[in-house]
């Protein structure tokens, strides 16, 4: 049996189907794109699992119906980290972290000693060392991101899901960050499906992306294996006219490299 399958997943907004009958399987330890234009669907498809919005047709995670669980149960199985927070209050990094803990945590039961520091060696992992006494609010946007990401990682759940991490962060925390959540499948166990603004991203660092289109996954792309050729008509479709090339950085790491054809085609 997988890891955790999507069977016949449907979500509709009123009499607006946004997925239709969606199905897919992922394995242990894989981190996942997703691909899509705006609208596709990618947030859509992580709320659905994590159940914030009502569907039809069913998620699996391990023999759990994820359908059948409570909120709280839900919550020790999968993650999700939105876009944005929603935190207002103040509240600092370290406390900020500790609330991962909460699904686990009996009434007005407080984190021990174990858990807060595994919260601190978390804040350190992610990029924000000496930050633990911090304003949340305090922060930049993009360290907000990497606290939430150590308040998800910090609960040990087998299934991540994670709604364009990287949008509000520079180009060495984006590659650090989905370099991190790999580490962390392979070494947990565990499964990360990840949402992705940026394809180069998407396509040096996940092991597989699923491209949605018009409320169905379109294609599957493979980087590590698939030709560049099939891996550009499949994006041709999301990007427009692209092409894909080989390059070695000075480490001697191949990479993909997308461009954009004709770029300023139809301009004078």
């Amino acid at each position: 049996m997988k890891f955790f399958t999507v069977n016949d997943l449907s979500v509709s907004y009123g009499k607006h189907e946004i997925l239709s009958r969606l199905s897919f399987e992922t394995n242990t330890s894989e981190t996942i794109g997703i691909l899509g234009a705006n609208g596709s669907g990618k947030t859509t498809l992580l709320k659905a699992i994590c159940g914030i919005l009502p569907h039809t047709g069913t998620c699996i995670l391990e023999e759990n119906l994820l359908e059948n669980k409570t909120p709280k149960q839900l919550a020790k199985l999968c993650s999700y980290i939105p876009q944005r927070s929603g935190i207002s209050i103040d509240i600092s990094v370290l406390d900020t972290v500790l609330m991962g803990f909460h699904p686990h945590l009996g009434f007005l039961e407080h984190p021990s000693m174990e858990m807060k520091e595994k919260a601190i060696s978390l804040i350190y992992k992610v990029g924000l060392s000496g930050k633990e006494h911090t304003n949340y609010l305090h922060l930049s946007e993009g360290q907000k991101q990497l606290c939430i990401l150590a308040r998800t990682l910090v609960t040990d759940s087998k299934l991540l899901l994670l709604d364009e991490p990287e949008s509000a962060l520079d180009f060495h925390f984006r590659y650090q960050m989905l370099s991190l959540i790999r580490s962390w499948n392979r070494e947990n166990h565990s499964t990360a499906l990840v949402s992705l603004h940026d394809p180069m991203l998407a396509l040096n660092s996940c092991d597989r992306l699923l491209l949605l289109a018009d409320g169905h996954i379109s294609s599957t792309i493979f980087p590590q294996t698939d030709t560049l050729s099939s891996m550009e008509e499949k994006l041709c479709h999301i990007y427009g006219n692209i092409s894909l090339h080989h390059c070695v950085n000075k480490s001697g790491q191949k990479q993909i490299v997308m461009l954009k054809e004709n770029l300023f085609e139809g301009t004078d």
